[in-house]
Formats: C-alpha cells, structure tokens, sequence
C-alpha cells in the first residue's frame, strides 16, 4: 500500500505521541514509589512494569476487539480479536490505544499500594484490560457505540481511562481494606510518608510530558487544525491545577505540599483531558484552576471515610475525570451551557460509574476468595519487596533477605 506523505507525518505523529505515553509508565512508577515507603519500593515498581506487559497480552487477545471491533447494538465489539495481520492505520490505532489501556490499568496500582499481594494484582490487572476498561471504551469512542451515537464527548480519556480506572481503584481499596496503622480507632488518619518525595516531582514532571501525546496523539495527525489548540489546552490545564491548588491552600491556610501541588497538576490534566479539543484556553485554565481545588477536598473527604488510597489516586482520577468530563458538556467552545449536551455527559458520568464500580468490587472479593488479595499482617510489616520479590529496593540500608528470613 503507498502512503502519501501526509499520511505518513500523521502516523509518525501518533507513533510518537504512542511512545510518549508508553513514557507515562515510568511517570506513574516514580510517584507511585516515591509515595511508597522504602520497604515497598520494589513491589510499586514491579506492579508498574508488570501491568503494562499482562495488560497488552490481554488487550491483543481479547480487550481492542471489545473496544474497536463491530459492535452489536452498541454495547461490544464482536470482531479484531488477537490481530494479526494489520495495515499501517490499524497497526498504528491498536500501538496507540495499547498504552492507553496500560494507563488505566496503572491507575489501580498506586491506590491500593504496599498491602497487596503481587499475583493478586496482576490477575486484575489482566482483568481490567480484558474486560473493564474496553467495555465501557466501546461505549464511548467506538464510532457505533451507544454514547458516541448520542454524543458523548470525551476526547482522549477523562471519563474512559481516568474514571474507569479511579473506579476500579476506589473499589479496589474498600476491599482491600487500609494499611496497618493508617488509621487510628476513633478514625483519626496517621501520615505514612512516601520515601522519597523528590522522586514523586520527577514523576509529575515525566507524567505532564506524556499528557502531550496522551492527547495530542488523539488528534488522529498532525496536520490537523486543532493540533496547537489541543496542546496548549492540555498545559493549561495542569498550571492551573497548580495555581488553583496553591492559592486555596494560601487562603484556606492549608500547608503549601509539594505532594499536593504534583497532584493537583495531575488533576488539572486530568480534567482537560475530555475537553482538550473543544475548551478555549481560558476555559481550559478554568477547567484545571477548579480541579486542583477539587482535589484538595476529594483528598481530605477520602482519608476522613477512612479510605486509604496510597497516592491519591481517586482525588486525582476520579474527581479530575468527573468534573473535566462535566466540563466539556458545560464549556463546549461556542455553545456553553447547553442543557442536552450537559445531559449526555452526566449520562456518561454515570455509565462509568454504574459499570466500573460495581464490576470491579465484585472482581476484587473474587480474588479475595480464591487466592486472597492482601498480604499477612507479619509480611506488611517486613515490607513486600522482600516477601513478594526477595529483594531489596536500598540494600544499604535495610537488613538483607537472610537477614529477614532469620527475624534478625
């Protein structure tokens, strides 16, 4: 098949645009361990690394034909299972949507870090991008999905990957349960401070640079019109997360955390993220300035019902995706507040919730029955790099493996 040149620029642009958020894995694995203590820092890395490979063996298989394949009456694909043979557009479309089921699955690991077991989470991992992220992909980006077909609008995730993926992590943590000392038996929360914070920085910072393929791959090419427009929406987004975040916690008195300024830029890309493509810049600022301030409150409403989510994960996904995907509904570029559009998007909202949620808690108790989902209270103690992985994240500083294994 002979590609014109501006075929070929479009597909080099998503392939880099892919390639940048395959980069977003090490973003998600830096914050996740810096989040972490010392003593788990293995077992976050290696959930990160691992999710990404069942994953796309799940996806190949089972999860773009669910997404992208024929769709009967809306709800599923019923075609394109375990591609094999695919021309330069479809090739390019499953590399790109791959890393896009990866991400969702990432989301769930951070929340329910350094209790779980490592097989555990891989099962559900598999699980989610077999099953649950495609599904409700299906509905809302295959062409013949039931919200696409009633205009749905999501540009590149906020709903899809972000919801879906807080959903499944906030259902995740209620089973699991919190980690020991977490919370005391009034209810009171205890800090578990991550071990290294400047790794969590880098994270953020490795986590926005994906953000521009992230939605900027979603464009379709290069030689779009809104392609600048896109990117420029998608950086906004995240300096007013910041910017909002900052000058509530300055007025409300709250401490100026670096933890939550990293969070808060996520949230406000998050945020964006449904709307990129149709905010105006001001809008967009907009959209990520109240994001940041939702996730302050979202964070401290979690933690006061006894939640613990390791990183955030809920604060930054789940009300990042709700609000940004309510957001494009309310600021659609040239038709602010129309009632319909509101409507299909609370739907959306909805659907994502009443699927997500549900499916995955009862996938959660499942693992829980048949292999058991949270580590022993003697092995949490040791930390699980040793007991999942018999290694040491900093052997200079911890007791060797034999060491643990004798109880010195």
């Amino acid at each position: 098949m002979n590609l014109s040149t501006t075929d070929l620029i479009n597909l080099a642009w998503v392939g880099l645009c892919a390639m940048l958020v395959f980069f977003m894995q090490a973003g998600f694995a830096l914050v996740e361990c810096g989040s972490a203590r010392s003593k788990n820092s293995i077992n976050v890395i290696m959930k990160n690394y691992t999710d990404m490979c069942v994953g796309a063996f799940a996806y190949w298989l089972v999860g773009y034909g669910l997404m992208f394949g024929a769709s009967a009456a809306g709800w599923l694909g019923t075609s394109d299972f375990a591609l094999n043979t695919m021309n330069a557009s479809t090739s390019m479309s499953w590399f790109y949507q791959v890393m896009f089921a990866s991400t969702a699955a990432t989301i769930v690991s951070g929340a329910m870090a350094e209790r779980m077991h490592f097989n555990a989470y891989l099962v559900s991992s598999t699980v989610m991008t077999l099953l649950i992220y495609p599904v409700y992909g299906h509905w809302a980006w295959n062409p013949n999905g039931w919200l696409k077909q009633i205009g749905f609008i999501d540009f590149a995730g906020s709903s899809v990957v972000h919801s879906v993926g807080a959903w499944c992590a906030l259902a995740g943590v209620i089973v699991l349960g919190p980690r020991l000392g977490r919370f005391t038996k009034t209810g009171e929360a205890h800090d578990i401070p991550g071990h290294n914070l400047p790794m969590v920085a880098l994270g953020g910072f490795i986590l926005w640079l994906g953000w521009f393929g992230f939605n900027g791959g979603s464009v379709g090419g290069f030689d779009k019109d809104n392609v600048g427009l896109v990117l420029i929406n998608t950086h906004m987004g995240g300096v007013a997360g910041v910017v909002g975040a900052i000058g509530w916690a300055m007025l409300t008195r709250r401490p100026v955390l670096m933890s939550t300024t990293v969070n808060a830029s996520l949230c406000g890309l998050v945020a964006v993220t449904a709307g990129a493509a149709t905010l105006s810049p001001l809008t967009a600022s907009l959209v990520g300035l109240i994001a940041g301030i939702l996730f302050i409150y979202m964070a401290e409403f979690i933690r006061s019902r006894r939640i613990d989510d390791a990183v955030d994960a809920f604060a930054v996904h789940g009300v990042g995706g709700i609000w940004g995907t309510l957001a494009a509904g309310l600021f659609y570029s040239g038709d602010f507040f129309n009632v319909s559009r509101i409507g299909v998007q609370l739907l959306g909202i909805g659907a994502a919730f009443l699927w997500a949620f549900p499916v995955s808690y009862a996938m959660f108790k499942l693992i829980d029955k048949l292999m058991g989902l949270r580590a022993s209270t003697m092995h949490e103690q040791r930390g699980l790099d040793y007991t999942e992985h018999n290694e040491l994240g900093y052997p200079e500083f911890q007791n060797s493996p034999a060491q643990l294994k004798m109880g010195e």
